[in-house]
Order: structure tokens, then sequence, then C-alpha cells
């Protein structure tokens, strides 16, 4: 009894034993894996940030490089528009003061309405001076603050400008649409016009010099009463108004006295 019993303690002990291996080869694989695993991050950690870099650095590199671009075609766009003014400006008669501005300020609400500019009575620009763009006439200064000015456009639905047909003299009042076009209401029943005539100011206009073109008859209604009527295509950019140039209303000219009257 005492053999078997000492027989099944030394095969407890093997079983300990074995139990203790197992364990001891499992905790030390567990170990083996974390510390691979830890050596392995510590390897490419540095190597995934270094290459994400390089890809941090060119994606910055491109949004400064679109963002140049972007300067270069605003800048190039300004240039030629100032171009454009600059070939205007020299058409303008010498003796009439110039004085150029930008547009600074336009509003979604009242887009055919007004415009404002970047220059105002230090600049020497009053009330009732009239803006002019490449194309022709654009409106009239109806605000004043000392650096800046508001035009009344002639697409304003309120505008009303005295004009007349380049080649026939055939007379009417353009009136703002709200649009890139005009209405065009003759006093003639039925005016000598045709589409494609150069609409420009009357020398009747007491708020505009005379002969400034405006735009260019797009259809007609002849049969419109009690006047015939024109649609009127604008010629300056109205729509995309950049740069302008701010004149001197023109002077009132007297009516002549009756020789007849005089002392």
């Amino acid at each position: 009894m005492f053999t078997a019993r000492r027989r099944w303690e030394r095969k407890g002990l093997q079983l300990g034993l074995l139990v203790l291996v197992v364990g001891g080869v499992f905790i030390v694989r567990q170990t083996q894996g974390e510390l691979l695993a830890e050596l392995y991050n510590g390897i490419t950690r540095p190597l995934e940030v270094f290459q994400s870099e390089p890809n941090q650095q060119q994606y910055l590199k491109d949004a400064k490089v679109q963002e140049l671009q972007a300067k270069i075609t605003e800048l190039e766009s300004q240039n030629q528009n100032l171009k454009a003014l600059l070939k205007y400006v020299e058409k303008e008669p010498k003796d009439v003061p110039t004085i150029p501005a930008r547009v600074v300020g336009r509003s979604a609400d009242n887009w055919w309405q007004q415009v404002s500019l970047n220059r105002g009575s230090l600049a020497g620009i009053q009330e009732g001076y009239v803006v002019k763009a490449e194309g022709g006439l654009v409106g009239l200064i109806d605000n004043v603050t000392s650096n800046t000015s508001r035009v009344l456009l002639i697409s304003d639905m309120t505008s009303q400008v005295g004009v007349n047909i380049s080649r026939t003299g055939a007379k009417g009042i353009l009136r703002g649409d709200g649009s890139a076009d005009a209405v065009l209401e003759f006093y003639e029943k039925v005016p000598n016009v045709k589409p494609g005539d150069v609409v420009s100011t009357s020398t009747y206009s007491s708020k505009f010099p005379s002969g400034v073109p405006i735009g260019k008859i797009k259809s007609l209604d002849l049969k419109r009463l009690p006047a015939s009527v024109a649609t009127v295509e604008l010629f300056p950019p109205i729509r995309s108004l950049d740069w302008v140039t701010v004149n001197p209303k023109p002077p009132v000219v007297p009516a002549p006295e009756n020789k007849d009257t005089q002392k």
C-alpha cells in the first residue's frame, strides 16, 4: 500500500510539473508575442510617420500652388479690365475730368439696381456724376461719402434716360428692366428703327452728356399702344461690373434768348 501511495505521489508530481511547463511555455509565448508586437510597432511607426509627412507636405504644397494660380488668374483678369478701361478713357474728351473707380459692393437683392464704388468725395466725386464702363453708360452717382459712392444703374426699374437712335435720330425714353436689357419707349408711333440700331444718350438729356452709347435694339413692338417700344440690349457689362469711370455731370446749357427782347 505504501508502494502504491508513493507511485501516485510521483505521478501527481509529474502531472504538476507538466502543468507548470505547459503554462510556462504559454506565458513565454504570450510575452514573446507582445514583445514582438511592440518591437514591430516600434520599427514601423516611425516609417509610417515618415511616409505620411511627405504626403501632408505635398498636399500643402499643392494647395499653395492652387492658391497662387487663382491669384494669378485674378490679377490677369484685373489687368485685362484695366487695359480695356484705359482704352475707353483715352477716347474721352481731354477736357473732361475722369475718375477711375472699382466696384466694391453689390447686394444680391439689388443686383440690377445699384453698386458701390471705392472712391468718394475725397476723390472729387459728387452726386449726379455720370458713371461709364467699357461699352458705354452705366448709371448715375446718387449717394456719396468720403471714400465711397453709390451708383444708380440704368438697369434699375426706376431709371429713365433720354435717348436717340444714332442711325435715324428717332428719340424716346429708356427705362430699366431689372436685367441686362432695357425697354425703349419711342415718342413717335412708327419710328424709323430696326433691330441692330445703336441707342445712345440724347441731346435732350439733362442728366447725361449726349452721344454716350447705351446698347442696341434687340427687338421691336410697333403695334404697342400708346407708343411703339423696343427691347434694348445694354452694351456695358452690368451683370459683372468691375472697373468704371466717373465724370462730372454735363453743364446745364441755358436756352437762347430771343434777340427781339434783348435790350
